[in-house]
């Protein structure tokens, strides 16, 4: 069966299964970072299909960030996602699904478990870089949002006289964790587009400080320098 077969069967599972997912965790979540782990390497070696499934199926459990065994959610999800692979996908192959369970269980940044396959290393990456950009922007704020979670500490909102805390301000998850992911991508071109993303991140920041200075037409670039040169 070719990948766009496989992509086509679990995108129709998740729909009957897999519904009413906040949006940071639904099918759209899985489609790009599909989409982005295609472009992280040309090894000739890598099983897409196993890429493919574990981008499917990486968020089948993501349990809330203030939930306290988040960081169990990638374990929890291989466990259901071999369960369903086997139930559900009998033409699936059975060798196959060791890996997709390890990337899957590697992908998570609180999970803590090295991958140690390519496959688990560009999924990983794949799914980090939609933490960052544009749409890593939109989903910390929803993300946040839902969880009721204040945008930003108006008299501190860089944390530069007080300890980072991103359970109380959403914009110090920028630099308790999305300002570090560049450092953690395991591949060269995951590496690359996440630096690049990165630095979209801290333009926002220049933006938001030059604003709250009462400045709407500039960028405070001073505000960031400290950010660039970690």
């Amino acid at each position: 069966m070719k990948l766009h077969d496989w992509q086509s069967q679990f995108e129709a599972w998740l729909a009957d299964n897999h519904s009413g997912q906040d949006a940071a965790h639904d099918i759209f979540h899985f489609r790009r970072v599909w989409m982005t782990a295609q472009k992280l390497s040309t090894d000739a070696t890598v099983d897409w299909l196993v890429v493919l499934t574990a981008c499917y199926f990486h968020d089948l459990v993501s349990l809330p960030k203030n939930h306290p065994e988040r960081h169990r959610s990638s374990v929890l999800a291989a466990l259901e996602t071999r369960r369903i692979l086997m139930r559900d996908f009998p033409d699936f192959p059975q060798q196959r699904i060791p890996a997709v369970c390890h990337a899957i269980e590697a992908h998570s940044f609180s999970a803590k478990i090295a991958p140690e396959t390519l496959e688990a290393k560009i999924v990983q990456d794949a799914d980090r870089l939609e933490a960052l950009g544009a749409i890593g922007l939109a989903r910390v704020f929803a993300v946040s949002g839902a969880l009721g979670v204040a945008l930003f500490d108006a008299e501190d909102p860089f944390a530069h006289q007080r300890g980072l805390d991103d359970k109380q301000y959403a914009l110090d998850h920028f630099q308790t964790k999305l300002l570090t992911l560049p450092s953690t991508m395991q591949t060269e071109q995951g590496r690359h587009l996440a630096q690049h993303n990165a630095d979209f991140l801290l333009t926002y920041m220049a933006k938001l400080s030059a604003e709250l200075k009462g400045e709407y037409e500039m960028l405070d670039l001073d505000a960031i320098q400290p950010f660039k040169a970690r």
